[in-house]
This record gives C-alpha cells, structure tokens and sequence, in this order.
C-alpha cells in the first residue's frame, strides 16, 4: 500500500507533465480521479484537486499568452505588410485571412463605403462560398453591417438570423442565409473620425465573441483603414506626379510651340514687307511643313502651287471640308489632305490645300498651317484692295469713253489710247459693249464679278449710268452676251440679262454702240427674255429697226441668203414659192395653182426651205421674218440700180424665237 506522503506527489507530478505537453483540459481531471480510486484521504484528495486548479489556472494563462503572442504576431505581419505596400488588394485579402485564422471563424469578409450610392459593397471574402453573398450591398443602417458604417460601432450578435435588434432586409438574409451563418461580428474602418467600411468575422454555427475577439478584429480593421489610406495617398500621389509630367511637358510643347509660331511669324512678316506674293508664302510655309501646298481664290482658281503631288482634287477642297474649316475657324483633315478656309471675317476669301502630310499632323504645325491662312488672307486682300482701285480707273476711263462729246466739241481720243494702253487695253482693236442688267440689290456684286471678267479678257468694266457695262475685244458681241448672261447668272445665284452691241471701229464710235446695246436690253425685256443675253443682229428685223445703220442688206442676206444662193446654184424656185406661199395665207391648195404645179411639188420646195432655214422657219416669229426679208428684197429687186446685191451666202444666224413655239406648215 503507497504510503500518504507518496501518492500525492505522483499526481502533482501528472499534472507537471500534462502542463508541460499542453494536454487538453478534460485530461487535467484523471490525477484527482485516479487518487479517489488509489483511495486518497480526504486531506489527500483535497491537496490533488487544489493541485488540479491551480493547474489549469496555469494552463489558461499559458494559452491567452500563446494567442495573444499570434494576434500580436498576426499585427506586426500585418503592419509589415503595410510598410511594403504595392497591392491594396493583396494587403486586404491577407488582413481579412488573418482575422478569420486568429478569430477562428468560418468566414471573414470586408466592406467599403461607396459616398456615390449612399451604401456599403463587399470588397473582400474569405472562406465565403456564396456567389450572392460575395456581391452584397448594403443600404446605411440595414443589417448588422449597414449599422455599424451608420454609427461607427461594432456590433456583435450570436446569432444574426433570430436578432432582432437589426433592421433585416430580403436582400441581406437571402445572402446570410445562403452562406449559412449564424454569428457575426463586425468593426467599423475609420479613418480619423470617417468611418471607410467594415471588417467582419462570422461564424456557421450560433457564436458569442467574447470582448478579446472583439479587440483583436478592431485592430485588424485600424490596420486595414491605414492600409487603404495609405493606398488612397500613394495613388493620389502617383497621379499628381503623373499629372505634373504631363504638365511639364505640355508647358514644354507650348514654349516649343510658341517659339515655332514667333519665328514663323517674323519670316512670313519679313517676305510681306519685301513685297512677297501668295506664291512666295506658299513656298515658305511648303518647305516648314514639308509637303505640297496649293492656294486657291474663293471661286476655286488656283493662285500658286508648290509640289508635286496633288493637294486635294484639281477643283479645288472638297466642299464639305471648306465649309467645316470656315464654320470652325480650323484647318480640318479629309481624306489625307489638310483643308484651311482662308478668311477675312466672315467672308471666304479663298482656300490652302496642304498634301502628303497625312492625317497625323502635329498641333505645332496645325497652328502654322493656319497663321498661314491669315497671311494670305491679307496679302488676297491687299491685292483686292489695289484691284478695286485699278477698277475705279478701268470705270473712269469707261465711263469718259462711253460720254457722248459735248457740242461742238470733239473727243481726245489721243489721250484716251494712252490712259487704255497703260491698263493693259488696245482700243485700235474691234471692241463689244455689253450692258448688264440684274436685281438692284446684288448689282455691286455685279460689277465687281464684270470687273474681274473684263480683266480676264483685256478690257473694261464699270457702272455708267447707273448700269453695268463691260468693254471686252471681240467682233462677236452676241456670243459675249450670252455667255456672260449665263456665268454671272450662276456666280450670283440670280437671273442676268445682257445686251450686246457693236464691235466698234474706235474710241470715237463707242457712245452709239452703247447706246444700241441699251436699246437690245430694253428689247430683251420687253420681249420676255430676262436671264438671256443677245446682240442686235440677234433680234432679227427689231435689231434692224433698233440699230443705229439700218443695213437691210445684211438683214436681207441674213435671213434669206442661204435660200437664194440654194436657188442660184441650182435653178429653184423656192423663193418665188415662198413669196406664192405667204401671198396666199399659207394655203398650199391656193400656192400650187398660183404655181401651177402639183401640191405635192410645193410641199417639197417648203420641206427643202426647212432643210436649209431649219425647223422653226414657220413659226409665228420666223415666219414675220422671212416674210419681211421677202417684202425688202422685192423693193431691192424692183430698184436695180440701188439695190444691195447679196453677199456670199453664209450660214444663218437665226433669230430668237419664243420659248415652247414649234413651227407647223399651214395649208
């Protein structure tokens, strides 16, 4: 039998030995059950069981030492991490990992306040298996979570599905329920007094977190709030420095710019002053920018070219990017080819056209291109400005030509030559005048477009009279008149009407041809012709009539003359049936029996007349004209020794005739 003073200490000494292992607390109880058994006093009992006590007094020390050592572990890894900080989410994930490790949780999770959408969103998970839990948003004071952003407090509840002193939502207990937790705890995130988000521990099963746990996810969250601020700050730092090289850089350009654009300037100044043109400009900025470079005036005549490649169609910009540059005040790309409206304000004075520089064309060079613009547009407009006065000239010297000499007096017409010659116009030449006529409101647009044609074709233009007349070298007025009726008529949107006399023989003769040409625009007028142009041989017997020298053989020869050299050459009679014809009303049954020949021979002589006169011989007009040519040469033919002999025929100038009538062969 064991003596009293030995069993005890072999249970002291068990107890020693359970310590030392760190065996579990239910192991602690076999010494005092095994002294009962080896029958143990009373005295001896009672010491094993204080024995007991006092040792798993120890025990519990030993194990808050131990996790107070890994929570104590567990921050300075976690502060370590904060020192090396390169990935936020990296960081957050190892905290939210660590809280649910030392914690002991199924599932650790983190959450961060959005200000924008007045809520709170899941961030970080660990342990979760929830895709819907994993995307939760709370609203501020829903839920456990919403309440602790709200207030700033943790929050703990043993079981969060049956506590009711949170305001629970479908939304929340649909995700809580399908994660499957019960006990949930959660610590806010501050940041100074602003409260960032919330870090949380749940478990699966029903939990009370004792104050400790409490204290040791508040120190995780501290730790996450400075590991997202610091993040905040190195971000908001790296912008600032981003944003302070792309300033420095942008501030570099722009000297770089502004030095480009000085220099650019004082060369293109420089050329202005010595008396540079468009051209000169063209080839100065050509050679700064490196590609080809066409100027064209406001209609789309090119001033200068420099390159040989193309810089945009030959007519000129397309239309659409001209308009985009003049409404934007920039040069604008189209289809490889940089497009800038030069401007005077509002007005379009023409276009530069730059070429092989693709669409990649710097903001530094974009703004020469442009400042070439304005140069252009001042040098275009100092050369409008000496054009107009080199028109006030042309119309003083118009309008002296064109005065009638006073009585008794006789024109210097000496003088008049030498003026005329020195802008470039040879009076000894035969010269038309042309008198232009439009609505009054565009008749200065008028005069400035007769201007730049009577320039183009070496001659004069000008208000006289309160009309626009132009003097151009020619012995064709008719064609002149009507092809400036009809190019004016486009460039001003408006219907121009032009009448046309002469050619003139010399200065002496001018007043009288403008005198006609007034007299055929009238006639134009009256006979409903606005819009078109004509000369007074092309008014058939009203230009005879209006016409100064009445030369009825010319109007004779010009009307009928093909048909009378016709008969010459080959013995017909179709002026002799013309003559039957018309005596007879038109009637081909009264003319065959004046004839004596068959209708069908009739009908044949006049459809040869219409081979020769052409189809509208027999209208209502054509017809009043070949009657009146066949009524003179009657009186010619019964005055032999006076009578014009006809000239060599020539092919007919047919008479205006008016417009939708056909000819039909009466009978």
């Amino acid at each position: 039998m064991t003596s009293p003073r030995e069993s005890p200490l072999l249970e002291l000494v068990e107890l020693l030995e359970l310590l030392r292992r760190g065996a579990p607390v239910e192991e602690f109880t076999r010494p005092a059950a095994n002294a009962r058994t080896a029958g143990a006093g009373p005295a001896e009992q009672a010491l094993v069981e204080e024995a007991t006590r006092v040792a798993l007094d120890i025990r519990r020390t030993l194990d808050q030492h131990r996790r107070r050592e890994a929570e104590l572990t567990a921050l300075f890894d976690t502060a370590g991490d904060l020192a090396a900080l390169r990935d936020l989410d990296a960081v957050l994930r190892a905290i939210v990992h660590r809280a649910r490790m030392l914690l002991g949780t199924d599932v650790a999770y983190l959450t961060l306040n959005d200000p924008v959408a007045g809520d709170t969103f899941m961030r970080v998970t660990d342990g979760s298996v929830s895709a819907a839990f994993q995307q939760l948003r709370l609203g501020m004071g829903e839920g456990l979570g919403g309440l602790v952003a709200q207030t700033a407090r943790p929050y703990a509840s043993a079981d969060y599905r049956a506590d009711d002193r949170f305001r629970h939502t479908d939304t929340i207990d649909n995700g809580v329920r399908e994660e499957g937790l019960r006990g949930i705890l959660g610590v806010p995130l501050r940041v100074g007094t602003r409260v960032i988000g919330v870090l949380y521990a749940a478990d699966r099963a029903v939990r009370d977190f004792a104050p400790d746990a409490v204290a040791l996810l508040s120190s995780l969250a501290d730790h996450a709030a400075v590991a997202i601020d610091s993040a905040r700050l190195l971000e908001e730092t790296r912008t600032a420095l981003v944003e302070l090289g792309v300033a420095t850089e942008t501030a570099r350009a722009q000297s770089e710019a502004m030095r480009l654009a000085a220099e650019t300037h004082d060369r293109l100044t420089r050329l202005v002053l010595r008396g540079g043109d468009v051209s000169d400009v063209a080839r100065e900025v050509a050679a700064l920018l490196g590609g080809s470079l066409v100027v064209r005036d406001a209609d789309g005549a090119e001033l200068a070219r420099v390159g040989t490649d193309a810089a945009g169609p030959p007519t000129g910009p397309p239309a659409h990017a001209l308009a985009a540059s003049r409404s934007g005040g920039r040069a604008v790309a189209v289809d490889g080819v940089w497009v800038c409206a030069v401007l005077a304000g509002p007005e379009l004075l023409g276009s530069i056209t730059l070429g092989g520089r693709g669409d990649g064309l710097p903001d530094t060079e974009r703004r020469l291109f442009e400042r070439a613009g304005l140069v252009t547009a001042l040098l275009l407009l100092l050369r409008r400005s000496i054009a107009h006065a080199e028109d006030r000239v042309r119309g003083e010297l118009l309008g002296d030509l064109l005065a009638p000499a006073a009585p008794g007096r006789v024109h210097d017409t000496g003088s008049r030559t030498i003026r005329a010659r020195k802008l470039g116009v040879d009076l000894a030449r035969p010269h038309a005048l042309v008198v232009l006529h439009c609505d009054a409101g565009l008749r200065s647009r008028l005069a400035a477009e007769a201007a730049r044609h009577a320039r183009a074709r070496g001659g004069l233009a000008g208000l006289h009279e309160g009309r626009v007349v132009l003097l151009a070298p020619t012995d064709s007025p008719g064609p002149l008149a009507r092809s400036l009726a009809a190019e004016l008529g486009q460039v001003l949107g408006t219907p121009v009407t032009a009448g046309s006399a002469g050619p003139a023989a010399g200065p002496e003769g001018l007043p009288g041809v403008y005198a006609e040409a007034l007299r055929c625009l009238e006639a134009l007028h009256a006979l409903g012709h606005t819009g078109g142009g004509a000369g007074l041989p092309d008014l058939g017997f009203l230009g005879v009539l209006l016409g100064d020298g009445a030369d009825v053989g010319a109007y004779v020869d010009r009307v009928l003359g093909p048909v009378i050299a016709y008969d010459a050459q080959r013995g017909t009679e179709l002026v002799r049936t013309l003559e039957a014809y018309f005596a007879h009303g038109s009637s081909l049954a009264r003319t065959k029996d004046a004839l004596h020949v068959h209708v069908n021979t009739v009908v044949q002589r006049l459809d040869r007349v219409r081979q020769i006169l052409g189809e509208d011989w027999n209208a209502p007009a054509g017809a009043l004209e070949v009657q009146l040519a066949l009524r003179i040469l009657r009186v010619a033919a019964a005055r032999p020794r006076t009578a014009p002999v006809p000239p060599a025929p020539r092919p007919p100038v047919r008479p205006i005739r008016p417009r939708g009538e056909r000819p039909t062969p009466r009978g």
